[in-house]
């Protein structure tokens, strides 16, 4: 989710569902130890409970970062084993790491050591066209033996590092939920949670029948409002729900506190398209919010240009 799961895009999604744990974009230890700290790492109070997820093999720069993670506020420090773009490859990291399970071991242990949040892992179930169970099996078991790891967040497709660009890595390599669930059954102390395909929320509750939880990334972002009822259903909140106008009131107000501190309020509007998708006047509604020449307007002004489609009161 790189330059997608922004701070702007949490604050977001934070308007639509209370409870559900959000991720930050992957961030490599590079960029914190070498880069912008406060750029990278400040968020939103709101925002809570958040992940930040890292990008690295070196357990003693893995093991800094994991220390600012704590320091900034964070609730759960994540490695990840599963991006498969030929940049993350260059750095010898993401999907290449679960072909070094001890490394990976080794840089869970140090971040453990060096703070108290959980540290999870992110990975694929496999590399390349090879689908052995037993090489996803026993990159579970170093992991969570020697590294002490106990949540696995597990994209149920297999990385084919050759070949294929990450766009179709989400696409191509076959998914196999089955294999997060054997998963589960040979690891039962463990906590695994499923990613890849999830599109709808009887998908996401038949995969929390087999396991742990469910990670939804590309769907959440492009059909926001498929967020909306996940507090009721899957986390029993009987509070007030969201509604389409209170979430657009709510960003205008987030952006124009933005755009009062002398920042682009235009930034955060990008991650909104989606709010309206498939209702009457979402295309226009989108047209306007996404109008680079209106940018220099309030934000309250620009809503209430967009909704002049919908029917809906100003």
């Amino acid at each position: 989710m790189m330059d997608w799961t922004d701070r702007h895009c949490r604050v977001f999604h934070r308007l639509i569902t209370r409870h559900t744990r959000l991720y930050t974009e992957m961030v490599t230890t590079g960029a914190l130890l070498h880069g912008d700290v406060a750029r990278h790492l400040d968020f939103d109070a709101a925002e809570h409970p958040l992940a930040l997820q890292l990008g690295g093999s070196e357990p003693d720069e893995l093991a800094a970062c994991a220390k600012l993670a704590q320091r900034c506020g964070y609730d759960e420090v994540n490695l990840n084993c599963g991006c498969p773009s030929e940049r993350v490859q260059r750095g010898s990291f993401g999907a290449c790491l679960m072909a070094e399970p001890a490394l990976v071991a080794d840089c869970v242990q140090a971040m453990r050591d060096a703070c108290t949040l959980p540290v999870t892992v992110k990975h694929r179930i496999g590399l390349g066209r090879d689908e052995d169970y037993g090489f996803v099996r026993d990159f579970v078991g170093t992991v969570a033996e020697r590294g002490g790891c106990g949540v696995f967040i597990v994209h149920a497709r297999n990385a084919w590092l050759q070949g294929l660009s990450p766009k179709e890595n989400r696409e191509v390599p076959p998914l196999r939920h089955e294999v997060v669930a054997r998963l589960k059954r040979d690891f039962p102390a463990l906590v695994f949670v499923a990613n890849g395909g999830l599109a709808d929320d009887e998908a996401i509750a038949a995969t929390l029948a087999q396991v742990d939880g469910a990670m939804v990334g590309r769907h959440a972002y492009h059909h926001p409002w498929a967020m909306a009822g996940w507090d009721r259903r899957f986390f029993g909140d009987q509070g007030p729900a969201p509604t389409l106008d209170g979430v657009e009131q709510a960003m205008v107000a987030y952006m124009t506190r933005l755009a009062a501190q002398g920042t682009s309020w235009f930034a955060a509007a990008r991650h909104m398209m989606g709010l309206r998708n498939g209702l009457p006047g979402a295309r226009r509604w989108r047209q306007v919010w996404s109008d680079h020449r209106l940018k220099h307007l309030a934000p309250a002004e620009v809503s209430a240009r967009a909704r002049e489609g919908l029917a809906l009161p100003a």
